[in-house]
């Protein structure tokens, strides 16, 4: 018994320095010279952040690019040609997702500056476009995080919309920020423990029945948390973000 337990701590702690000290692998955000092309060519550039790893496409992100697609649409309805470009938090292996947790942990401290520094380039390298920065769940905490480290001098051009962010995240208060939270519904961002717990002991079952039933289904989209589910179409999100728009960008 005790050399199980002496191999158990072991491993716990040969995997805490594995996690701690592995040199990891940073993602490759975007094509910056591509990026370059596609701002100079419309008028909002909408940078798209997806929840749990931040890695998932947008035309797979079925949780968040109906509301993407409807600020593009309410965008267009006004005149503004805009186009999406999705930064990638964390690159799909398990050197990258060790990063990629080691940078959550730390509130992002390593991919929020990357963004950041992009963002304020483009906003100086073209003052006339208007960006905006949208993310879902981890994805708004991430964005919460980068618009915090944006100099005040492009700030003026830069707007974020935040859906879902984590009770822990401390909401900045700014004109150029919404923040989402489905009117109090989601239990992520209220923080109730009781539920977010029961949740995660639900969630690898799930997971299961679903990889048994031949459903592609990732682990962070079986954690379906009540609540944290946003629909263009309710009163909660679409027309809060349209009211928002409009006093921004509608002439």
């Amino acid at each position: 018994m005790q050399k199980l337990k002496f191999i158990i701590f072991s491993l716990v702690v040969l995997s805490g320095l594995v996690f701690l000290f592995s040199p990891g692998v940073a993602p490759d955000n975007f094509q910056f010279q591509e990026i370059l092309n596609l701002v100079s060519q419309n008028d909002v550039v909408i940078i798209f952040n997806s929840g749990g790893w931040g890695n998932t496409p947008l035309e797979k992100a079925e949780d968040f690019a109906p509301i993407v697609e409807g600020i593009q649409q309410t965008l267009n309805d006004w005149g503004y040609n805009s186009v999406v470009i999705p930064f990638v938090r964390t690159k799909d292996n398990l050197s990258g997702k060790i990063t990629g947790a080691k940078d959550f942990f730390n509130s992002f401290e390593f991919c929020s500056e990357v963004l950041a520094q992009k963002v304020e380039f483009l906003a100086e390298e073209f003052p006339d476009k208007k960006i905006i920065m949208a993310g879902l769940s981890a994805g708004g905490a991430f964005v919460d995080k980068t618009y915090e480290k944006i100099s005040e001098e492009v700030k003026g051009s830069v707007y974020t919309i935040v859906v879902g962010a984590p009770f822990w995240v401390k909401p900045i208060e700014s004109e150029n920020m919404l923040s989402l939270e489905n009117n109090g519904k989601d239990s992520l961002v209220k923080g109730d423990v009781k539920t977010l717990i029961l949740t995660l002991l639900k969630t690898p079952f799930r997971w299961i029945l679903a990889k048994i039933n031949g459903q592609n289904l990732t682990f962070s989209q079986a954690f379906r948390v009540p609540g944290h589910n946003y629909d263009w179409s309710s009163p909660e999100v679409g027309p809060q973000i349209v009211t928002f728009l409009k006093e921004r960008f509608k002439n």
